[in-house]
């Protein structure tokens, strides 16, 4: 049950963070209405407390495994949000960030 939360806290910071800055990128530099940006910092500020509730109780590990989840969901963000066509090199790189993901946070600890 730990590792399930701590996979459903990652999915919903990825989405807290990645969207925020999504806001702030498409007020900036997509010339759309200025409140998205406010929007943005908002739920840029929402995915700090979501990391702050993943049962590992290691900051630097939390978020270094964060890094990953943030790579993959960036690349996914793109396809689904922005019709983005990810390389081969692309999927790869996703790919080895989440295996850094799995070895980091759900790997045995002595």
């Amino acid at each position: 049950m730990t590792v399930l939360r701590s996979v459903a806290l990652f999915a919903v910071a990825a989405l807290a963070e990645i969207g925020g800055c999504w806001l702030i990128w498409q007020s900036v530099r997509e010339s759309r209405p200025w409140w998205l940006a406010g929007i943005g910092v908002l739920v840029l500020g929402c995915y700090g407390f979501v990391a702050a509730f993943q049962p590992d109780s290691h900051f630097g590990r939390v978020l270094a495994a964060y890094g990953g989840i943030f790579v993959a969901g960036s690349l996914a963000w793109g396809i689904v949000v922005d019709g983005f066509r990810p390389t081969r090199y692309d999927l790869a790189g996703a790919a080895i960030c989440l295996a850094g993901v799995a070895v980091i946070m759900y790997g045995p600890r002595h």
